[in-house]
C-alpha cells in the first residue's frame, strides 16, 4: 500500500513538473519570439543584416560641394585663359609660316644671284680674256712694227721698194696692219666696257640677295621667337588648367563618394529595416511552426505513439519510433563536415537568445550542465538508441534521468562556451554514444521527416 502510494505520489510529481515545463515551454516560446523582434540586430552571426556603411555628415557634404563649385570656377577661368592662349598661338605661328616661306623665298633669290654673280664672273673672265687675246695682237703689230722700223712712214715704206711685187706686198701689209690695229684697239675698249658692266651687275646682285636673305632672316627669326614665347605660355597655362581640371576631378569623386556613401547609408537602414521586418516575421513564423509541431509531437508522445521506457517501437536503421521534431527555430549557419582539418560534428542553428529548444525525439536525459566547448548543453538518448546532443543553450529545464517527450522544450538558445553569435549546435549519435560517433544531422532528421534547410 505504502509503495503504491508512493507510486501514486511520484507520478503526480513527474505530471506536475512536467506541466510545470510545459508551461514554462509556453513561457519560453512567447519570450523567445519577443526576444527574436528585440535582439534582432545584436545577433550578428546569425543575421543577414550587413554592417552598416559609413555615413558622412551634412557638412562634409557641403564642403565637398563647395570644393567642387571653387574648382569648377578656377577651371572655367584657367580655360577662358587656355583659349586666348591658343588662339595667340595660332596667329603667331600663322606669322611665323609666313616668316619661313619669305625667307625661303629670299633664299631662292640668293641661289637666282649667286647665279647672275657667276654668270657676271664668266663674262668678266672672258672680257679679261678678250683684253689679253687684244693686248696680245697690239704686242704682235708692235714687234712687226718694230722689225720694219718704227720710224719708217707709210709713204717711206712704199717708196723703198725695190719693185712693183714689193710695192703691192708692202701696200697689202700696211692694209692689214692698219686694220688689224683699229680691231684691236676696238676689242679692248669694249672688252673694258664689258668687265665693268660685268662687275657693276655682279655687285648689285650680290648687294640685293644678301640684304633680301638677311631681312628675311631676321623676320623669320623674330617670327620664330615670337611663337616660341607663346608656345611656352601656352604650355603654362595648359598645365594649370590639367592641374586644376585634377582638382576639379578629384572634388567630383569626393563629393559623388560621399554623396554615394550617403545614398549607400539611406540604402542599408532601408533594407536593413525591412531585412529585420522580413526576419521577425520569418522568426516568429517559424517559432509557431515549431511550436505547433512540438505541441503536435508532444500530444502523440502521451498518447502512446512512442511506446514508454527506452525500448521505442522501433529500429534506428528504420527511422526508429515515435515523432522527431525539428530542434529549434532559425537559420542554419554551420554545416556538417570538415573545419580547418576538424570535424564540425553538429549542425548551428543560429536564433535570438531565448528562442525555445525542443527534444528532437523521446527519450532519457542522460546529462545536463557544463559542457567544455559547449558552456552548457543537455544530451539525452532516445527510444529509438540515438544520442542527440543541444549545445551553447542559455539555460536548460530538465536534469540527468528525466524522461522527456518529443516536442518538449529542454531549453533555450545561449551564446555560452565557444561561440561567435546565438545559436544551438545539435548533434545526432546514432550508435548511442555521448562523445563520438556522429553523423549529420541535416539527413538524419529529414529521414524522419523533419526538414532542415541551408545545408
Amino acid at each position: 500500500m505504502s509503495q503504491a502510494t508512493a507510486s501514486g505520489r511520484e507520478t503526480t510529481e513527474v505530471r506536475a513538473r512536467s506541466g510545470l515545463r510545459r508551461r514554462r515551454g509556453l513561457r519560453m516560446a512567447v519570450a523567445g519570439v519577443l526576444a527574436g523582434a528585440v535582439l534582432l540586430g545584436s545577433a550578428a552571426p546569425a543575421l543577414a543584416v550587413p554592417a552598416p556603411p559609413s555615413n558622412p555628415t551634412d557638412d562634409q557634404i557641403a564642403s565637398a560641394r563647395a570644393q567642387q563649385d571653387a574648382a569648377a570656377a578656377e577651371v572655367g577661368r584657367i580655360a577662358a585663359l587656355v583659349a586666348g592662349a591658343e588662339a595667340e598661338l595660332e596667329r603667331l605661328n600663322v606669322l611665323a609660316e609666313a616668316a619661313g616661306t619669305a625667307f625661303l623665298a629670299a633664299e631662292e633669290a640668293r641661289v637666282v644671284a649667286q647665279a647672275a654673280a657667276d654668270e657676271a664672273a664668266a663674262q668678266l673672265q672672258a672680257a679679261a680674256d678678250a683684253v689679253a687675246a687684244a693686248q696680245s695682237r697690239i704686242g704682235e703689230f708692235a714687234r712687226t712694227s718694230y722689225m720694219n722700223g718704227s720710224r719708217l712712214t707709210t709713204t717711206q715704206a712704199l717708196l723703198d721698194a725695190e719693185g712693183p711685187a714689193e710695192l703691192i706686198q708692202r701696200a697689202a701689209l700696211l692694209e692689214y696692219v692698219g686694220d688689224t690695229q683699229v680691231d684691236v684697239l676696238d676689242s679692248l675698249e669694249l672688252a673694258r666696257v664689258q668687265q665693268a658692266n660685268a662687275e657693276s651687275q655682279a655687285r648689285a646682285t650680290r648687294d640685293a640677295a644678301a640684304a633680301a636673305e638677311a631681312q628675311a632672316a631676321e623676320a623669320k627669326q623674330a617670327a620664330d621667337d615670337q611663337a616660341a614665347t607663346q608656345a611656352a605660355a601656352y604650355s603654362e597655362v595648359a598645365a594649370q588648367k590639367a592641374q586644376y581640371d585634377q582638382q576639379l576631378e578629384a572634388a567630383n569623386i569626393l563629393l559623388l563618394q560621399l554623396q554615394g556613401a550617403r545614398d549607400a547609408y539611406q540604402q542599408w537602414q532601408q533594407q536593413k529595416a525591412a531585412e529585420e521586418a522580413a526576419a521577425r516575421a520569418a522568426a516568429e513564423q517559424a517559432a509557431r511552426e515549431a511550436a505547433a509541431a512540438a505541441a503536435a509531437a508532444r500530444a502523440q508522445a502521451q498518447s502512446g505513439g512512442s511506446g514508454s521506457g527506452g525500448g521505442g517501437g522501433g529500429s534506428a536503421a528504420s527511422g526508429g519510433s515515435g515523432p522527431y521534431v525539428k530542434p529549434t527555430s532559425g537559420r542554419t549557419s554551420s554545416c556538417f563536415g570538415s573545419r580547418w582539418g576538424s570535424l564540425h560534428g553538429g549542425v548551428d542553428i543560429a536564433a535570438p537568445i531565448g528562442t525555445p529548444i525542443y527534444a528532437a525525439h523521446s527519450g532519457v536525459v542522460v546529462r545536463a550542465g557544463a559542457a567544455t566547448g559547449f558552456g552548457l548543453a543537455v544530451y539525452i538518448k532516445g527510444d529509438d538508441g540515438a544520442v542527440t546532443v543541444y549545445g551553447h543553450v542559455n539555460d536548460y529545464f530538465v536534469r540527468a534521468g528525466e524522461r522527456v517527450s518529443a516536442g518538449e522544450q529542454i531549453a533555450e538558445v545561449g551564446n555560452r562556451g565557444q561561440s561567435t553569435g546565438p545559436h544551438l549546435h545539435f548533434e545526432v549519435h546514432p550508435g548511442g554514444a555521448t562523445h563520438g560517433g556522429q553523423v549529420d544531422p541535416v539527413p538524419w532528421l529529414r529521414a524522419r521527416g523533419v526538414s532542415i534547410s541551408g545545408c
